[in-house]
């Protein structure tokens, strides 16, 4: 591996909690992330998204697009008739399916782009996916069309988020969830180039949901066949009574966090000769 070699760290889901977003914050002054994607249908993101000013040029901040939590910012009455997202299980067959609303997802993307920008003052540096619905049938083609009409083609990139069969098979943890969602993104990256936008090459951070594999362990993994743009994702966080009531993933966000924090994570990226960088190398 160069001794140059650039990764971005992406810490999802800013905004979904004020405990999450605390987190995200702290790491991102200890130089510890490289990049954030913001949920801003979710209430946390007006609360929190000033303590991002301090960190330009620092941190990269994105749309984490979420269609799978909390409400919509608008009406979607097909895809959400109570005024609530539907859960990933129940949005993903749909998808599959090309049964969702074209209309109802390019206004709620609209919506949530809009969001952004009120409150971060300049469109998002990426765009990605709450578990990864960018990718998906009908939303991607939306999110493409609404970015390309916004003329953000060139200054936006997206993530791809998979990565190299061989890469795959080669990193056991979440080695699974990787191979679903690599075949979910299958075109997406393809897709993205022909319309202008650039994408990572080379994704990671697949992991449990619990303590089943230390942090530790997740993080060196994660970071290990790296693709050549690659982008490693991590949902670090502290626990708060406000994420307890939206999300399963708790003692891994403390896990996470911990790790990050610790001279252990620092030694593994001298060892390795990595740099956090909030820009994909082009």
């Amino acid at each position: 591996m160069s001794l140059s070699h650039n990764v971005i760290l992406c810490a999802d889901d800013f905004g979904l909690a004020d405990g999450v977003s605390r987190g995200i914050v702290e790491l991102a002054e200890m130089g510890r992330l490289s990049a954030t994607g913001a949920m801003t249908n979710m209430p946390g993101w007006r609360r929190a998204a000033g303590d991002l000013k301090s960190l330009q040029g620092r941190l990269a901040v994105g749309l984490h697009l979420n269609l799978t939590a909390g409400s919509p910012l608008g009406s979607m009455p097909q895809l959400a008739p109570s005024g609530v997202l539907p859960a990933l299980k129940d949005l993903l067959p749909k998808a599959l399916k090309r049964q969702l609303p074209a209309d109802e997802v390019t206004q709620e993307i609209e919506r949530q782009l809009d969001a952004f920008l009120e409150v971060h003052g300049e469109p998002p540096a990426f765009v990605d996916g709450h578990q990864h619905v960018h990718v998906l049938p009908v939303i991607r083609q939306a999110l493409i069309q609404v970015l390309q009409e916004r003329g953000y083609a060139g200054r936006v990139w997206l993530r791809d988020p998979s990565d190299k069969i061989a890469s795959i098979l080669r990193r056991p943890i979440g080695r699974r969830k990787a191979l679903i969602v690599k075949s979910l993104s299958r075109g997406f990256a393809r897709s993205a180039q022909a319309a202008g936008f650039w994408a990572n090459k080379g994704f990671s951070g697949f992991a449990p949901l619990d303590l089943s594999v230390p942090a530790a362990l997740v993080f060196r993994e994660a970071f290990s066949k790296l693709g050549s743009h690659p982008v490693v994702m991590c949902h670090p966080g502290y626990v708060d009574d406000e994420l307890r009531a939206l999300d399963p993933a708790l003692e891994s966000r403390m896990a996470e966090l911990g790790y990050l924090k610790s001279d252990a994570f620092e030694a593994m990226l001298e060892e390795r000769g990595i740099r956090l960088a909030p820009n994909l190398d082009r």
